[in-house]
């Protein structure tokens, strides 16, 4: 029986993957004892006995398991993995997003990126619902994976009521979900930087989220002749539908159709307004203003009264003194595509016309009463890492960001390991990073790990140095060695 045993202790680790595979012709074991209906008996067998004073030892048979299989080590399509390399790039991002907020004189805040699904579809747009990923919790409640951060934003606002003061600057870098079709710079997952300002209703507002968005840009190396700003009013359009006695209620449809301009034959466009409602005289008279790339034009049509052509003027004025005329430009076309904007909008482009829309914004005045909040002007703008990254790449702006560490400190003797583990220890408490060598290895192996992390110097914990109280230090950069107290290490 014991020899029985240590068989099949040995041999039946393949059921794992397939009891049937199993080639028996060489072993003197019947095939019914292996047989699964058998082994589940001796596994049970062998339960009982461990219940019931039974040896430990007894027969136990491994568990008859569905084959396993290697796992897909990609990540889900439309996601990434970010590796220490691309970890650096996005801290780099992040570092630059927060840095220029807080230039502005803005508080960061987060939200939960799982959310009710009714945040998201009450007023973001059809698009949007097309493109959530949302499901039923096990409480029965309808919740997404945000697709935006601003709908949060409101609710957040909302909640806190008059427990804050106006007017709210906040700012926001969060990962968002859409699944849409991908494209270069676009993914099923991204990181989002948001600014709004929350309580101010006039244009200084986009004024000065424009102004930010600049100062970004400059800080990575970007210029006025890489990217542009295209900018709008919703208003331009509302007097347009006015004119023809178009429902208010179609307005939001109509800007999601005119959104789609730049992707879409003019012909479409034409039929999708036509299927909404809108007249054929009202069509052309719309497209005509659409294509107007002038304020002065625009002037001329609408004339110099309406909100609109104030609001832009306004707008184009205030740029001046930020002194950022030579990077916005007015375009009549731009309304973007969520349904809550309700005046002054923006969207910033590459000028070689190679990219999508690297960030866009705009006021949303009336957002917060359609999650039945008292409405508050508002306005912010969205800007997500995949776009700039590859324009960064586009124009060879990617910074190096190699990995660097301060100090390597290496035990030249076993019996030391104990001694630069304090070396290190004291130096991390100075606030230097430290490397620490873990295992015994060759000098020439401690050289190249140095090499590869750029490391500054190197310590060396060894018996001849140590009995005097002191390591040996090498500065990599000039080959400078010396010995050096412990205490006296900075």
């Amino acid at each position: 029986m014991p020899a029985i045993h240590s068989s099949l202790n040995f041999y039946l680790k393949p059921l794992f993957l397939s009891h049937s595979s199993i080639s028996f012709s060489k072993f003197a074991i019947p095939k019914q004892v292996l047989s699964p209906r058998n082994l589940c008996a001796l596994a049970s067998a062998e339960s009982a006995a461990s219940h019931n004073g039974g040896r430990s030892g007894a027969l136990s048979p491994p568990t008859v398991t569905e084959e396993l299989q290697r796992i897909d080590v990609n990540p889900p399509k439309g996601t990434r993995d970010f590796p220490p390399e691309d970890m650096r790039l996005r801290n780099w991002l992040f570092h630059n997003f927060r840095e220029v907020s807080r230039l502005f004189g803005f508080e960061e805040v987060d939200f939960p990126v799982l959310e009710s699904e009714a945040l998201f579809i009450r007023k973001a747009g059809e698009e949007i619902r097309d493109q959530l990923y949302c499901f039923e919790d096990r409480g029965n409640r309808r919740v997404a994976l945000r697709p935006e951060l601003t709908p949060s934003l409101a609710r957040l606002v909302i909640q806190k009521g008059k427990s804050v003061p106006l007017p709210l600057k906040w700012f926001a870098v969060g990962q968002c979900w859409r699944y849409e079709r991908m494209t270069r710079g676009r993914r099923r997952e991204h990181y989002q930087w948001n600014m709004d300002i929350i309580g101010v209703p006039e244009v200084t507002a986009e004024a000065e989220l424009i102004s930010s968005i600049i100062t970004f840009f400059k800080r990575i190396g970007i210029s006025e002749s890489d990217v542009g700003f295209r900018v709008s009013s919703r208003k331009v359009l509302q007097e347009v539908l006015r004119c023809y006695s178009i429902p208010e209620n179609l307005f939001g449809k109509v800007c999601i159709i005119i959104d789609k301009i730049e992707k879409l034959p003019l012909d479409v466009i034409k039929n999708d307004l036509k299927s909404a409602g809108i007249s054929e005289e009202a069509i052309e008279e719309l497209l005509r203003v659409l294509s107007i790339k002038s304020l002065t034009e625009l002037e001329e049509i609408l004339g110099g009264a309406g909100e609109a052509v104030a609001d832009l003027k306004l707008l184009f004025s205030l740029v001046e003194n930020f002194g950022y005329s030579d990077w916005i430009q007015f375009d009549a076309s731009v309304v973007r595509g969520l349904a809550y904007y309700t005046g002054i909008v923006f969207e910033c482009f590459d000028r070689d016309g190679k990219l999508r829309a690297i960030c866009g914004g705009g006021r949303y005045d009336r957002l917060l009463s359609t999650f039945g909040g008292d409405d508050i002007p508002a306005c912010g703008f969205g800007f997500g890492d995949a776009v700039i990254v590859e324009l960064l790449k586009e124009k060879g702006l990617l910074p190096e960001l190699d990995l660097q560490v301060e100090n390597i400190v290496c035990a030249l003797d076993h019996n030391l390991q104990g001694v630069a583990a304090t070396v290190a220890t004291i130096l991390r408490g100075k606030g230097q990073s430290v490397d620490l060598v873990l295992e015994s290895k060759p000098l020439k192996w401690v050289f190249k790990r140095a090499a590869r992390i750029n490391a500054q110097r190197l310590i060396l914990v060894g018996n001849t140095e140590w009995q005097k109280g002191m390591v040996g230090v090498k500065i990599l950069s000039s080959g400078e060695q010396y010995e050096i107290k412990l205490d006296e290490l900075e």
